[in-house]
């Protein structure tokens, strides 16, 4: 999608709408009707036409939301090359840009972790600063899976924390406590249908085991028929 900008007396506005056909132009004239059909922005808020079509609304919703999530590497690599060019002057950048050094400091960590061409195009900054602590080899293993298995940040974030608490009570509890090895393949095909259940991946097999469980010693305990 791309944007028109036409700059006001008072602030940029940018119009969030339908592209243009190739090799057309917007006439300053139009620019009071596009207006009125069409999502801007300010520096101070949303401009929202009364009566915009839903199909409109949903794509400028899609566009700020690929804003929001390319600032964020914008502002990191921003601060990734200034601190390591100007590391005697870099704060004054800062300040002079009036940004937060604490948020700018997480947003130039996560982008030192992952190098351009490590990043995903379908994941969000977020997917990425949850993995932003982990080594390369499995940032990449959980990169792929949040990607193939379509994971909110939410779900990633709940699947690792679910694999640490796994570790950690094998770990506690020594031999007492066995840990099944699961194939990758099959672990993803889990979270597929504990995501289309809408549960997470832990409540998800506990009922299902649940519910195996109680067949079986159902089946069990029924008394023979008598021939």
């Amino acid at each position: 999608m791309t944007q028109q900008v036409e700059d006001c007396k008072d602030s940029e506005v940018t119009f969030f709408g339908r592209v243009a056909g190739a090799g057309q132009r917007i006439r300053r004239a139009d620019a009071v009707e596009s207006r009125r059909e069409q999502v801007l922005t300010t520096k101070v808020g949303l401009r929202i036409p009364m009566g915009l079509a839903f199909e409109e609304w949903e794509r400028a919703g899609r566009q700020l939301s690929g804003l929001l999530n390319s600032s964020s590497w914008w502002l990191g690599d921003w601060l990734v090359y200034g601190k390591d060019h100007y590391a005697d002057r870099y704060e004054l950048g800062i300040r002079a840009a009036g940004l937060q050094y604490q948020t700018l400091r997480n947003y130039a960590w996560v982008s030192r972790r992952f190098e351009v061409n490590r990043r995903r195009h379908a994941l969000s900054f977020q997917h990425h600063a949850e993995l932003a602590s982990l080594h390369v080899e499995e940032q990449d293993i959980w990169l792929d899976r949040a990607e193939q298995m379509k994971w909110s940040t939410k779900q990633l974030r709940n699947a690792l924390r679910a694999q640490r608490e796994g570790a950690a009570q094998q770990t506690d509890t020594g031999t007492a406590t066995r840990r099944l090895a699961v194939p990758d393949h099959r672990l993803q095909w889990w979270h597929k249908a504990a995501s289309q259940a809408g549960t997470e991946l832990e409540e998800w097999v506990m009922a299902t085991l649940d519910a195996a469980a109680e067949q079986v010693l159902r089946e069990a305990d029924r008394p023979l028929a008598l021939e």
